[in-house]
């Protein structure tokens, strides 16, 4: 049990509260707020149909995409807006408006400078964003189609989309806009960097399959067999295994980096939209959209170590663990 002072002093420096989850709630256009027994303590609506979030360097505040639309392959226009989430108080205390780009998906932060980077459906772009202005500082033509997620290289030099219907990662330096288009395969969607900046694991959701792409290079450079239609991937802080979702698979993946070799799968009971590990890297945690439910593995014992249920229609995806 957290102590109470611990617990009190936690909450009055504005810090978010010991094993609290955000979950992003595709479906019904919010973000839930969840304790450790997965009790949905609060809500925010934000636009219709978010996909995906990102922390703030500083972990006050959370961003989250406003897509618009609940599949990549719908035709409508979606939305244009980022949301800002304020984790102390569970209010959405701002929105930067993203002009025509629209329907964001991908999004992470720089560090060094607190600027979020976005990527767009309609048109297909990277954008970046000042969430102090709140407003649009440059976009960047991908030379690709659909971009999807995107992760920061070493340093920031390179920014890596993954354009899900050219089957390219685009990397972007950023200083210039110059962009290296690398062939990658059938539908790159998630997207991982090593903990040492020297890798950036790509899931390959047609091809069953885990791209490597070397940061110094920017080339690929290998590939690691996997089961069904992997979409989402992290990596363990020891630089030892990727944890994956696999979405038709229903299924949690496992694979040994050094051996490029998966070593185990995990069912869950459902289709798969998004992997997160805890700070410890003891557990991985799943959305599972149709169910409106979320599923832990422990990483170790490669296991279903519980579920718990989102609220009824929410349709959960990207997770946040705030510890």
């Amino acid at each position: 049990m957290v102590p109470v002072l611990f617990l009190l002093a936690a909450l009055a420096a504005g810090a978010p509260a010991p094993h609290e989850f955000v979950i992003g709630e595709k479906l019904s256009g919010s973000v839930g707020f969840y304790d450790a027994n997965g009790v949905r303590t609060a809500d925010v609506r934000v636009g219709r149909h978010p996909h995906e979030m990102a922390l703030s360097p500083d972990r006050r505040t959370v961003y989250v995409s406003d897509n618009g639309v609940v599949w990549m392959t719908e035709d409508g226009p979606g939305d244009n807006t980022v949301s800002i989430i304020d984790i102390a108080s569970h209010r959405r205390t701002g929105v930067i408006n993203l002009g025509s780009y629209r329907r964001p998906h991908g999004i992470t932060v720089d560090r060094r400078t607190g600027h979020i980077f976005v990527t767009t459906e309609r048109p297909s772009a990277l954008v970046e964003l000042d969430p102090v202005s709140r407003k649009v500082v440059r976009a960047y033509d991908v030379k690709g189609k659909a971009p999807h997620i995107v992760v920061l290289g070493p340093g920031s030099v390179f920014a890596y989309t993954s354009n899900d219907n050219s089957g390219t990662i685009s990397a972007i330096r950023l200083a210039t806009g110059e962009v290296k288009v690398i062939p990658a395969g059938k539908r790159p969607q998630g997207q991982a960097l090593s903990p040492d900046g020297k890798f950036d694991f790509i899931t390959l959701e047609d091809d069953n399959t885990i791209a490597i792409l070397d940061t110094a290079k920017n080339e690929i450079v290998g590939r690691i067999g996997t089961g069904r239609s992997p979409n989402r991937v992290a990596v363990t802080p020891d630089g030892k295994l990727l944890v994956y979702s696999m979405q038709l698979a229903g299924a949690v993946g496992f694979a040994d980096i050094a051996a490029r070799k998966q070593i185990a799968q995990v069912p869950v009971g459902g289709q798969t939209m998004s992997i997160a590990l805890s700070p410890d890297a003891q557990l991985a945690y799943t959305g599972i959209q149709e169910h409106d439910q979320i599923a832990v593995v422990s990483v170790r014992d490669r296991k279903l170590v519980r579920t718990f249920k989102t609220a009824p229609g929410s349709g959960p995806d990207a997770i946040i663990p705030l510890w």
